[in-house]
């Protein structure tokens, strides 16, 4: 069990404040499209660039259809808008065709998305599908190892820890 973990979650709790992307609810679809336009961009730059993807795109079918240069259009100034559009684009007809118009739900599925990795497919098991996973970046990885809390070299092996030891009530995994 890891030490000092409800003390840490009780701060963290109390200056917590959602991010904007959450207003995206457990939507499967919008889940995984503004987690992969989050990557490298910050929140607010994230949220508006969704708002315009799904003004336009509402679900799979009709991201599909959309040329990558319009999604390019729609989605800048996230970071590397190109390469996601690109990856939105592939990733539609790749859902569409492989798994039946569904976002799919185990994380060896996900990470065989275009621009998915394991961040990302932990990212959308927690929210969209309540599936218990962290998504473990440097700064969690860098934190989890200065509390002590895991004595790991790679964020890969931070989560493996971190999902063997947290408690599983604390809303994270």
């Amino acid at each position: 069990m890891i030490k000092n973990y409800s003390k840490v979650f009780k701060v963290f709790k109390k200056h917590y404040v959602p991010i904007p992307l959450e207003i995206f609810g457990s939507d499967p679809y919008k889940t995984l499209i503004s987690t992969l336009l989050s990557a490298r961009t910050k929140d607010e730059v994230t949220l508006e660039a969704s708002k315009r993807l799904f003004v336009v795109a509402p679900n799979l079918e009709q991201l599909g259809q959309l040329e990558i240069r319009i999604i390019e259009k729609l989605i800048y100034p996230v970071g590397f808008y190109k390469t996601k559009a690109r990856h939105l684009h592939d990733l539609a007809g790749f859902i569409l065709t492989r798994y039946d118009g569904c976002v799919p739900m185990t994380r060896t599925d996900l990470i065989t998305l275009p621009g998915v990795g394991i961040k990302t497919a932990n990212l959308v098991l927690n929210r969209a599908f309540g599936v218990p996973a962290i998504a473990v970046d440097t700064h969690v990885h860098r934190i989890s190892n200065l509390l002590g809390w895991v004595h790991t070299k790679t964020p890969e092996q931070t989560e493996k820890e971190l999902v063997k030891t947290l408690p599983k009530n604390i809303g994270l995994i």
